[in-house]
């Protein structure tokens, strides 16, 4: 498994409908196939930062056939008009487990 993690800042002034928008994308995320877990941080040091934090079988799941389907563009369609700027994505996996 691979974990996305996408980078996201947004007005703060818009936290709340921004946090709505992302809820109501979730089902998008649990319908993809490969996609495992779902969620969104939100920085307590920095307000409008987020993290946007994805489990995938695999970075194929992600980039090619979840960016390919409905549910992505509805995901887009929901979120982005409160990106200040494109998220920044990382494909992360394990590299040491502390406990």
């Amino acid at each position: 498994m691979i974990t996305e993690v996408a980078r996201i800042e947004i007005d703060p002034a818009n936290t709340a409908a921004f946090e709505q928008a992302v809820a109501e994308a979730a089902p998008h995320f649990r319908a993809a196939p490969g996609c495992r877990s779902f969620r969104l941080d939100r920085s307590v040091d920095s307000p409008g930062q987020y993290q946007l934090v994805v489990g995938w079988d695999s970075v194929d799941a992600h980039m090619v056939d979840f960016r390919a389907s409905a549910g992505f563009a509805a995901w887009r369609a929901l979120a982005s008009p409160y990106f200040r700027t494109p998220p920044q994505v990382d494909h992360v996996e394990p590299a040491v487990e502390g406990f």
